[in-house]
């Protein structure tokens, strides 16, 4: 089980796989695959769906052992990616139609050339994913010269740097040990560096270092980390019906997980790889979004809860952290449509 953020290191095989996607996309879809002259799908249509290690995704897999897909007329292949990183060169690689990603890798991908579309906000991290420290650290200022495991280019390398900025302190402050997420959590606990930044279930691997603590979390920096469900534009272009129906059977699963909490919640846990107790830990550091909070999120505003700010911050903050090299066009990148239509198709 492994949710890893994308690496910096990725972005230019990734860049070459979009680049391929692109082209392939130019010369046409499936064949199988048919649509009149109104864009609306017909028959024949598959969404290639991926997802990872996040409690706001789990709910897919509940929505395919219950066959709520099925309910609502969709054909859709769900897949598990144990590596997060994989669904990401999936989707670019045309290898997906659609995926369960968070906004600064959205933003990195488009940035790279990928033509993606956010169709849905599926939760922000509220505490999910934290900056862990060993005893004797109680403050960010005390992080100076410490050594610190993080993913280069990861949500939580991303909170690592909002944390830094905010006490005034600079990203060559640290000692920066690049670490895969899962390997990172280990070495803390194993007593090899001084802080590490994880997200869950990673975060209970680092917490068993005796006396340590979340010294700041996603819940410190409202909106900085929110995921989302993101096709590629070509299929919303072809399958609007198709991306409208699974738009909506995600409102349908939340409904059911709501009533059916204890089967829905064993389910989760046990695509998780963790006890159903473990997994209700981890309810709590997600705000999972409900229609009005879509609604909202999806509105025009001036903080942080609103996409589009969230989405110009989060590119001009990742341009001056030399995580990407310029902003890329973001006019195209939220389409609200399907959110202000839920539940009337």
């Amino acid at each position: 089980m492994m949710r890893t953020r994308w690496s910096i290191a990725t972005r230019a095989v990734l860049a070459l796989a979009v680049g391929v996607a692109l082209v392939a996309g130019a010369c046409g879809g499936d064949d199988d695959d048919t649509t009149d002259s109104g864009g609306t799908a017909t028959a024949g249509v598959t969404i290639r769906l991926g997802f990872s290690a996040w409690p706001g995704w789990f709910p897919w897999q509940v929505a395919d052992e219950k066959g709520l897909f099925a309910k609502a007329g969709l054909d859709v292949d769900l897949t598990y990616f144990e590596s997060y990183t994989d669904s990401l060169n999936a989707l670019n690689a045309g290898k997906l139609d659609a995926n369960s990603q968070t906004l600064n890798d959205t933003i990195s991908s488009v940035g790279a050339g990928a033509e993606e579309v956010v169709v849905l906000a599926n939760d922000n991290s509220t505490g999910n994913d934290q900056i862990i420290v060993k005893p004797g650290i109680a403050s960010v200022a005390d992080l100076k010269g410490k050594k610190v495991g993080v993913e280069e280019g990861t949500v939580d390398h991303f909170l690592l740097l909002l944390g830094l900025e905010k006490a005034g302190l600079k990203p060559e402050d640290v000692d920066i040990q690049p670490l895969l997420t899962d390997a990172a959590a280990s070495a803390f606990a194993a007593g090899q560096l001084d802080a590490v930044g994880v997200f869950a279930p990673f975060t209970t691997k680092a917490l068993e270092l005796p006396g340590s603590k979340a010294l700041f979390t996603s819940a410190d920096f409202p909106g900085s980390i929110p995921d989302h469900l993101v096709f590629g534009k070509g299929f919303v272009k072809d399958h609007p019906d198709e991306v409208q129906k699974l738009v909506d059977v995600w409102f349908d699963t939340l409904a059911y997980i709501e009533q059916y909490k204890e089967e829905s919640v064993a389910i989760m846990a046990k695509r998780a790889g963790v006890t159903p107790e473990e997994y209700a830990d981890y309810d709590k550091g997600t705000t999972v979004f409900s229609e009005e909070d879509n609604v909202a999120a999806f509105a025009p505003g001036g903080d942080m809860s609103h996409l589009d700010f969230a989405a110009r911050s989060m590119a001009t903050f990742l341009v001056g952290a030399g995580l990407v090299k310029e902003e890329p066009d973001l006019t195209t990148l939220l389409e609200p449509r399907f959110i202000t239509a839920a539940g009337t198709s």
